[in-house]
């Protein structure tokens, strides 16, 4: 008997450790409360947004003054018309004694219709630079039918922003949010004057940050309804702060399908703070055109990753210039900051006082090299002239391994050498197979072979004859005044 209580304890006490850890198995797989509880919980409310943000958002119409003749009517243009090209004047658009007498007056013109916010208590609003462009006066109406004209303070084209200024006070300004906080997908809210509509509500989410759609803004892409008249609005995230102005829209009917871009507020704000101390921007400059970096050249030169700008021409007598750039480099860095595309250059050194001494590092022929640059100031309002290279006469050389690639090719001349402002290199004559498909051309002057420097056709010779023959092989050539990177590849043929 005490046999048997003894091993029915055993049992029992091995019976409770099985319900303990099937008890356990069964609570671990079965999901908690909070896990089956739902991601999203209905939608939001907009409406004390709205009630907040609402009396901060105006309406902007723009005139334009043209000069007319008063009783000249349409019969005046016709007139015009008929004496430049000298045709005849019909008697039925003779101008009668009392046109005759007409004199000319001023009348002003609606040419559009946009939104904008306010940015002070004192009157500044903020919208967008293409509202307000070419505008002869600016009528700003405020959500309780006040109605003021303005001036415009600034605006700046590049980034698309404006600041404008009325003659009013105590009114109710916007709150600015922190655009680097925003998540894709959440719940933002527009408010502007789609075709006209004033303080009309749209919502929707975040589609995608850092939108490459122009030199020096990351755009945030909505599906926020934007229509023409939205433009210069915020977007405002559900705390009720402005997160962007609202500015373009994708669109082949030209009206709202389901892609909005919006302006980063911190963005705008550097620009409108330069707008509103000196009236314009200033940005600093380098002197490079740029390229992406592709999959193929970032192998192939030794780089790995697909990061950086591809340095494809280089101005002369630039802050590139003086600090040794050479066309082929791929700018890393900028200020230690790292360029993963190359969009992300243009804004860093835009953003960069000019005057100040920045440190490139780029990769070069395997290597990186740190250069010290003094960065310059954009000229407004100026493009720099494409030279094209005179052209020249050929002079074709023998070289059989180049020529197993498809290369024809010829030592420069020094004139050509101080046309392109190059120490070496040598011309391309003639490209076929494995050249012709990498994208090689006559004209082309290689100046890098496999991440060496060449000068002559013997050099080229000498590079390829210690290069694998069946392994792709990197050229940099100069086209013109810029460089690129192509990749030549033998087994190809």
């Amino acid at each position: 008997m005490r046999e048997w209580i003894s091993h029915s304890s055993v049992c029992f006490a091995t019976a409770r450790r099985w319900v303990v850890v099937l008890g356990l198995a069964v609570a671990g797989a079965m999901p908690s409360s909070a896990q089956t509880q739902p991601v999203v919980r209905g939608l939001p409310d907009f409406t004390e947004l709205v009630d907040q943000v609402g009396p901060s958002v105006v309406n902007i119409r723009t005139l334009e003054r043209t000069r007319t003749t008063q009783g000249g009517g349409p019969d005046e243009q016709m007139l015009e018309f008929f004496r430049r090209f000298g045709i005849p004047i019909p008697p039925g658009v003779q101008r009668s004694p009392r046109q005759e007498r007409g004199t000319p007056q001023d009348e002003e013109r609606p040419t559009g219709v946009g939104s904008g916010f306010v940015l002070s208590s004192d009157g500044l609003i903020m919208t967008n630079a293409h509202v307000v462009d070419g505008a002869d006066e600016l009528l700003v109406t405020l959500p309780d039918k006040r109605e003021f004209k303005a001036r415009v303070i600034g605006a700046d084209k590049r980034t698309d922003v404006a600041v404008v200024k009325i003659e009013a006070t105590d009114l109710p300004a916007v709150r600015i949010g922190d655009a680097s906080r925003i998540r894709v997908g959440e719940w933002v809210m527009a408010i502007g004057s789609p075709f006209g509509l004033e303080n009309s509500v749209t919502a929707g989410i975040v589609s995608a940050k850092q939108r490459d759609t122009g030199d020096y803004l990351p755009f945030i892409q909505t599906d926020v309804a934007i229509n023409p008249g939205n433009s210069g609005g915020p977007l405002i995230n559900m705390r009720g702060e402005v997160i962007g102005i609202n500015s373009q829209i994708y669109s082949r009917s030209g009206g709202f399908m389901g892609i909005s871009f919006a302006i980063p507020i911190d963005e705008a704000m550097r620009v409108s703070n330069q707008l509103r101390a000196t009236g314009r921007v200033v940005r600093g400059r380098i002197g490079v055109s740029i390229d992406q970096v592709s999959k193929d050249v970032a192998e192939s030169i030794g780089l790995g990753d697909t990061k950086g700008a591809l340095v494809r021409g280089v101005e002369a007598d630039s802050p590139a210039s003086k600090a040794g750039l050479e066309p082929g480099d791929i700018i890393v860095k900028f200020d230690g900051k790292s360029i993963e595309k190359s969009a992300d250059l243009p804004r860093l050194v835009g953003n960069t006082k000019p005057g100040s001494r920045s440190t490139i590092t780029v990769f070069r022929r395997g290597g990186y090299k740190d250069l010290m640059v003094t960065v310059g100031e954009v000229e407004s309002d100026k493009q720099a002239a494409n030279r094209r290279s005179a052209p020249t006469e050929p002079k074709p050389a023998a070289a059989a391994l180049a020529k197993n690639l498809g290369l024809t090719l010829s030592d420069l001349t020094d004139a050509q050498r101080s046309e392109l402002k190059i120490k070496g290199g040598v011309r391309i004559e003639a490209a076929e197979g494995a050249a012709a498909r990498a994208g090689l051309r006559e004209g082309d002057v290689i100046t890098t072979l496999a991440n060496t420097e060449v000068a002559t056709v013997k050099d080229v010779e000498a590079v390829l004859s210690r290069t694998d023959k069946s392994r792709n092989i990197n050229v940099l050539v100069r086209r013109g005044e810029w460089a690129q990177y192509a990749v030549i590849r033998p087994q190809a043929r």
